[in-house]
Parts: structure tokens; C-alpha cells; sequence
């Protein structure tokens, strides 16, 4: 009987112990099932959150480069349209308002200040280019006829052809004054000894002496001079010295 009821007994505690077990393993495969779902849920929020992060990051990014595009479209458009303005401008210049002897330094002063923005086409925009202009547009001086067309149109061409564009220390200056009825013109530059821009074209130093001669005789002087690495061109025209032959001429 003994034997009986430890046997009884053991049988009880091992069916205890199954139960026990499988009410364990079942409430650790309900964790694990929860862990899972959690896990999941957390993905997926993490997926909805990097999505949401992407989506604004597109949202602010592409305006933005859309916008530089569009700006740079839009400079180069505008420096293209000048460029063309100015050219119109220039043409109409050398074909009709040149073939006259004589225009005033008004009109010539801004032909020049065109043909210069035209040349600086060729330059980068930090380049030392340098326009200093003292003319007083008022004075009487200024719009009476005593300048022989395209008179400075050589000078520049010179400069832009010639000049180094490329050194650090390049530059081009270009000077313009009319002071006490003198003309005063002058434009230097660094000189390369292997010009970037080649080609023909302008008028040359001789071709312009013997025009500035013809029209304006003893009444102006022009020097070309090398200084170093630096190369100048001046012309004076003494207007009222010229303006006085003129009327003697009459």
C-alpha cells in the first residue's frame, strides 16, 4: 500500500509539474508574442517617422536647388540680354552715328562705356578692371562736336587683346577727364607676353595717328610708354585750342 500512494503521489506532483510547465511556456510564448507585436509596431513607427523625416528633408531640399537653378538661369539670361543690348548699341554706333567727322564726347564717352562692358565678357568677374570717368555731362564742353568718332575704340581693343588676363596682379585701367577744356584719355594694363585673345581686327597705331592728324593737326599729342610689366596709352586733345582752329578755318 505503501509503494501504492508514493507512486499515487509522484504521479500528482509530475502532473502538477507538466501543468505548471505548460502554464509557463504558455505564458512565454504570449510574451514573446507580445514582444514580437511591440517589435513590429516599433518598426513600423520608426519607418512612418524616417518616411515623414525624408518627405520633409525633399520638401525643403528640392525648392531650394529648384530656386539656385532658376537664379542662374535667370543671371545668365539677363547678363546674356545686356551683353546683346550692348552690342546692338555698339553696331548702331560704328554703322550710323560714326559717319560724321566730328560727335560730341557725351556720345563717344558712351560708346566707351559700352564697348568696355562688352570686352569684359572675356574677363573673370573678381579681374582688376578698373573706369574711372570725370566728366561733367553739363558742361558745354561735353556736348559740342569735337571728337572724332571711335577715337577711344582702339585703346581698349589694345588692352583687352593685349593685357595679361591671368596673373594674379593683372588689371586694366581706363581713365577718362575732361579738365579745363583738355580731353584726357588714357588706358594701361599689365602686359602678357603671350596674349590669350588673338586675332586681327581695329584699327592700328598708325592708321589712328594719321586720323587724329588730319582732323585734329598740333591740337592734340599721343604716347604710348612701357613702365615694367605695365603698358600705357595716352591721348590729349586740347578742345578749345581745336574749336578756335576750327573757327579760323571758317
Amino acid at each position: 500500500m505503501v509503494y501504492v500512494f508514493i507512486i499515487f503521489l509522484l504521479s500528482v506532483l509530475l502532473g502538477l509539474a507538466a501543468l505548471v510547465f505548460v502554464q509557463q511556456k504558455r505564458k512565454l510564448l504570449q510574451l514573446q508574442a507580445e514582444n514580437n507585436k511591440l517589435s513590429s509596431q516599433s518598426n513600423d513607427l520608426t519607418n512612418k517617422i524616417n518616411s515623414l523625416e525624408f518627405e520633409n528633408t525633399q520638401f525643403k531640399l528640392n525648392p531650394h536647388l529648384f530656386k539656385n537653378t532658376l537664379n542662374s538661369i535667370q543671371s545668365y539670361a539677363f547678363r546674356t540680354y545686356q551683353s546683346l543690348e550692348k552690342l546692338s548699341w555698339v553696331l548702331d554706333y560704328i554703322l550710323y552715328d560714326s559717319n560724321v567727322q566730328l560727335i560730341s564726347l557725351k556720345q563717344e564717352l558712351e560708346f566707351a562705356r559700352n564697348f568696355i562692358e562688352l570686352n569684359k565678357i572675356k574677363l573673370h568677374p573678381l579681374f582688376d578692371l578698373r573706369v574711372s570717368v570725370k566728366v561733367d555731362e553739363e558742361d558745354t564742353w561735353s556736348a559740342q562736336n569735337l571728337v572724332s568718332p571711335l577715337v577711344t575704340a582702339f585703346f581698349i581693343e589694345n588692352a583687352f587683346k593685349h593685357a595679361d588676363l591671368q596673373s594674379a596682379n593683372a588689371f586694366i585701367a581706363v581713365s577718362i577727364e575732361l579738365k579745363e577744356n583738355v580731353f584726357n584719355y588714357s588706358v594701361s594694363n599689365k602686359i602678357n607676353a603671350k596674349p590669350v585673345f588673338q586675332g586681327k581686327g581695329g584699327v592700328g597705331k598708325e592708321t589712328l595717328k594719321k586720323r587724329l592728324d588730319s582732323v585734329y593737326g598740333t591740337n592734340y599729342r599721343l604716347d604710348y610708354t612701357v613702365q615694367g610689366d605695365t603698358y600705357c596709352s595716352t591721348l590729349k586733345i586740347d578742345l578749345l585750342e581745336f574749336k578756335a582752329k576750327m573757327l579760323d578755318n571758317r
